[in-house]
This record gives C-alpha cells, structure tokens and sequence, in this order.
C-alpha cells in the first residue's frame, strides 16, 4: 500500500495551524475533471496529482489538521438547483472555523469565531448563489469525523465513495421554513459578477 514520503510528511507537519493548511490548500489547481470521471481522491493522490476540487481539499484539510490535534471533520452543505460543497471544520477555544477548497472569491475560509455549526454554516448564505442570483443554500449536515472510516483511507489509490455516501446519509438540518425561502431577493449585478472570479481557469 502507498503512503506518504519523508518529503510530503515534512510538509504536511509543517502547517501546524487552519490558516496555514488553508494557504496550502490555495496553491493546489482545481480539479476540473477534465476526462469525464468523477473522483474523490485520497490526500496521497491528491498531493500526487497536486489538484483538488472541494470535497478531495476539504478531506486533504481534514486530514492535514488531524496531524496537529484536531479532529477529522468535514460537513455537508446541501444546495438544490447548484453544486454542493463540503468544508472541512476545526475548532479553537470553543469556536468554529472552516477549511474550504473553491475555485470562486465566495465560499472561502472562516475564522474561528462562530459558537455553533449553525452559525457557521450560515455565514454562507448569502454567498452561496447559482449563476441566476438564486440563493440555493438548504441544508447541511452534522459532522462527519473521518476516523470512522478505515484507518488507511488517507492513503487509499481507489476513490473515496464511501465517505461522500456517508455525508449524504447522515441527519442533514434545514436553513430555514420553506416558506422563509421562497421568494427571496437575489444576489445583485455587483455580487454575481463578483462570483464570477476564480482562481484557476481551465
């Protein structure tokens, strides 16, 4: 089985804090699946590959911040009619902060200043829009911790499904009544052409 070399070890014990891991995570190309497969790479593969999209950097954050005393957490975030996305979460002195792998300027880190996953999850509503201006966020999940799952999944050569099958089982919670999402304003001209910026093209 593969795993990881002197070299990468030394990398990775080298981001000892969320903000660092982020840093990290920014400099890896956006995975666009450019043949048509679908993947979720291990954090082996996605260093060996060096690109990532959310769900491959949140698992790669995941894992980098288990190194360092946090535990393995990723969460869910739910979007009908959009892309979903997954961040991966820490904690400092009681308070939430996220890790999170995009392309765009929206839906980025979070300082840990958030009492609760609620809270957190929220401060990506209003950022969290499809290319109409529609606010698309619904749901999100509880935490996922990843040393549930076998103990060599950070170094697996197949594709992780097993966990993104898991994230879409476990007990999800609404944003709000339907009835409060109905009908709501739209992103406007300004935030949607912000939106529109990203860091890697293909």
């Amino acid at each position: 089985m593969a795993s990881f070399t002197k070299k990468e070890l030394i990398l990775l014990k080298k981001l000892k804090t969320p903000a660092l891991v982020q840093d990290f995570l920014n400099t890896i190309p956006i995975n666009f699946e450019l043949d048509g497969k679908d993947t979720i790479k291990s954090p082996l593969y996605v260093l060996r590959t060096n690109n990532a999209h959310c769900i491959e950097g949140a698992l790669l954050g995941a894992f980098i911040l288990s190194l360092h005393g946090h535990k393995p957490l990723i969460l869910h975030l739910e979007a009908p009619n959009d892309f979903d996305h997954v961040i991966a979460l820490y904690k400092k002195n009681g308070y939430w902060g996220a890790i999170s792998k995009t392309n765009h300027a929206v839906l980025r880190y979070r300082e840990p200043v958030y009492q609760t996953l609620r809270e957190l999850v929220l401060s990506y509503f209003h950022e969290y829009f499809n290319d109409t201006g529609l606010k698309t966020l619904r749901r999100y999940s509880q935490p996922l911790n990843l040393d549930t799952f076998q103990s060599d999944w950070m170094f697996l050569e197949e594709d992780l499904w097993g966990i993104d099958q898991e994230l879409d089982k476990i007990k999800h919670f609404d944003i709000a009544p339907k009835i409060n999402l109905k009908k709501m304003r739209r992103a406007d001209k300004l935030e949607q052409e912000a939106g529109k910026i990203t860091d890697w093209k293909k």
